[in-house]
This record gives C-alpha cells, sequence and structure tokens, in this order.
C-alpha cells in the first residue's frame, strides 16, 4: 500500500465521495455544500462550491445525461443549468424522515435510501430504535416512485455492478453489505448477504475485480464477496465515505471525520479530510 496523503481538510463533515469528470467530489453535510476538488497539478486541493443544499443529509450521483441528482428531506433534487437545486421526485409519501445515499441505474432509474428514523431526535439517541425499518425507494426514468425494500439496517453508501443487474447496499446497523438482484422493471429481489464487515458499513466503491472498498471506523477495507478481506488502510478516525478513481482509477479516496455520536453533530472545529492512497485494482 503506498503512503496516504491529504487531499483537503477542514471540512465540517464530509460525505458522497466521487469520481467525475476529471474531479472528486465530495458533500459538507454542516456546511451545506457540494464540493468538486481538483487533484492534480500546481492547483490540486483546490475546492468549487458547485451548490448548496439545506438538506441533512445529502448525497448526489449524476445521470447519464450528465444531470447531477442530490438527496433532500423531500426526496430528490437535481441541479440545473442556474446552479440551483429544484425538485426532481417527491418522495415524501413514503417516508417523513428525509433521504440519504442515490445510486443511478444505466437506465436512468435512482435508487434512494432513508434510515427511516429522526436520528438527530429522541430517537436517535438510541440506535437500536427503528435499526430495522430503513427503506430503498426507487425512482424510474418516467419520474413514478416507490418502495423497493424495507427492513433495511440503516442504509448506507451504494453500488450498482457494471451490468446493472445487482445492488449492493451497505447496512450500517448491522455490519454487512446486503446484494439485491435489479428486475427489469427496476425491482429488487433475492437478497442476500454480500459480505459481513468488521467495524461497520459506510460509504462503498466497487473495483475492476468485483471486490469492494469499503469505509469503516478504523479506515477503509478492501473485501470480496463472502467477506475476505484483500487489503485495509488504518487511519486516525472513521471514514465515512470512499471513492476510487483518479486519472488511472487507481485512486482510493477516503472521506474521513472524527466522531463523537450524534449529539454531538456540528460542535468543535472541522475536522473533515479527505485522505487519498493509490491502489493496484482501478475503479469498476
Amino acid at each position: 500500500m503506498a503512503d496516504v496523503t491529504v487531499l483537503t481538510e477542514g471540512l465540517a463533515m464530509g460525505e458522497s465521495a466521487r469520481w467525475h469528470d476529471g474531479r472528486f467530489w465530495c458533500s459538507d453535510w454542516l456546511a451545506g455544500e457540494v464540493l468538486a476538488i481538483t487533484v492534480d497539478g500546481a492547483d490540486s486541493g483546490q475546492r468549487e462550491v458547485v451548490t448548496r443544499s439545506t438538506s441533512f443529509p445529502f448525497c448526489f450521483d449524476w445521470t447519464s445525461d450528465n444531470t447531477m441528482l442530490v438527496t433532500s428531506r423531500a426526496g430528490l433534487d437535481r441541479l440545473d443549468g442556474d446552479g440551483l437545486l429544484r425538485s426532481h421526485a417527491d418522495l415524501s409519501p413514503l417516508s417523513d424522515y428525509g433521504w440519504n445515499e442515490v445510486v443511478v441505474h444505466p437506465s436512468g432509474a435512482a435508487y434512494v435510501n432513508g434510515i427511516n428514523f429522526d436520528m438527530m431526535g429522541a430517537d436517535g439517541m438510541d440506535f437500536e430504535l427503528g435499526s430495522k425499518s430503513g427503506l430503498i425507494a426507487v425512482v424510474t426514468p418516467d419520474g413514478a416512485c416507490r418502495i423497493a425494500a424495507d427492513t433495511v439496517a440503516f442504509p448506507n453508501g451504494m453500488a450498482l455492478t457494471a451490468d446493472g443487474r445487482t445492488l449492493l447496499v451497505a447496512e450500517s446497523f448491522a455490519s454487512r453489505v446486503s446484494a439485491f438482484d435489479v428486475d427489469d422493471d427496476h425491482g429488487l429481489g433475492n437478497r442476500r448477504v454480500w459480505a459481513e464487515i468488521e467495524g461497520g458499513a459506510d460509504g462503498i466503491s466497487l473495483d475492476a475485480e468485483g471486490a469492494l472498498w469499503c469505509a469503516a471506523q478504523g479506515g477503509a477495507v478492501r473485501i470480496g464477496a463472502g467477506g475476505t478481506v484483500w487489503q485495509r488502510v488504518e487511519l486516525d478516525r472513521p471514514v465515512f465515505s470512499v471513492a476510487l478513481g483518479g486519472p488511472t482509477g487507481t485512486t482510493l479516496f477516503m472521506v474521513a471525520n472524527e466522531w463523537n455520536g450524534v449529539e454531538q453533530i456540528g460542535e468543535g472545529p472541522r475536522t473533515g479530510i479527505v485522505y487519498m492512497t493509490e491502489v493496484e485494482v482501478p475503479a469498476a
């Protein structure tokens, strides 16, 4: 494993690591910013605030026509040409508690997940309360919305295999990644445990050999189906999201933040850092 370096630091609470259009992207939940960060050359580490969100949490992905979709309290927003976010799909009838991660299928359908309980309120003080209530919704290309899976134990990072036939979902409360078959109508079935992960599971990123890099409490781990750990990067704080990218697809970006519990969110200094290191197997 090559050395770990810092791309940028001073984030309030970094999340949603992505590689897109030659730059690294992430969200800063507490600052309400979607950031694009230059990786190469003299401007490496330079941050651009692409848009702002008032939701918490908010993550994003892109459609095949390069439209950014961003999760929100009400469902799914899109980034329009004027740099503002506008409603793309109203998911509020499906849950009262907002939406977290999103991944876009090659067909244009978007899978959106939510924990489906109030993490910031009284319920959030006891993470076992509602731990089986998480949801995955699908927004089909025609704009229709429905629940595709439920009883997901705090759904977090998601990834689709290159053929679009399998959706992988990190279940943080269960410390595992689950797999679903994707049918022709974008439904999810044949649910199964893809891998158990020690130390929790948050953001995930697929590589070209079908292994997953997964954000965890002590850093990031590369795991295979069945749970074999192939590599591990140990860091000084929990990793919340990961992405493979860079010019050759072999840079592992890790968005990390100190974590002192939900009741301490927004308190103290900005501890968010984007670490990066080189790995052997490129992004899927």
